[in-house]
């Protein structure tokens, strides 16, 4: 036998061939392994990552929860307060001009002299609801910045 002979030489060539052909198999399922391994690995991460954001969710949503719950107690009292005229709500005003004359001597002024005017129950009622409904969103806006950096620190 010749190693010219066309039989040989297309036994050879099929040889390299297959062997290339095995090992490029080979590698393609170790890397398909090696690449689902690494999947695997990331997975749990993300999963433990996700876990710990959801706690930290969980702890803002309660302190907010809490805080809304102290914030509505004292917005009741005021609440109550002003409806008995317990406590009333007081605006300042301008204090009207006089066409009297002053006269040389001022008269001695006694406690606040601030001209003030009291409001309505019902105006007063709307001005806290107003400025509490304000508070709220400044505590979840707080609370929403508080747990947007704690979640930024994950990573």
């Amino acid at each position: 036998m010749s190693l010219f002979n066309p039989y040989v030489l297309l036994g050879i060539v099929l040889t390299v061939l297959g062997s290339f052909g095995a090992g490029y198999y080979s590698g393609e399922q170790n890397e398909y392994e090696r690449q689902q391994i690494e999947i695997a690995a990331l997975n749990a991460k993300a999963r433990e990552t996700e876990q710990r954001m959801g706690e930290v969710a969980q702890t803002y949503a309660q302190t907010l929860r809490k805080a809304n719950n102290v914030a509505k107690a004292k917005e009741d009292k005021l609440r109550t307060d002003i409806a008995s005229g317990e406590r009333k709500l007081f605006i300042p005003v301008k204090a009207p001009e006089c066409s009297v004359p002053a006269t040389a001597d001022p008269p001695a002024a006694f406690g606040n002299t601030e001209t003030r005017a009291e409001l309505d129950s019902g105006i007063a009622q709307s001005l806290v609801d107003l400025t509490s409904r304000g508070d709220q969103a400044i505590r979840s806006l707080n609370a929403c910045i508080d747990q947007y950096n704690q979640m930024r620190s994950f990573k």
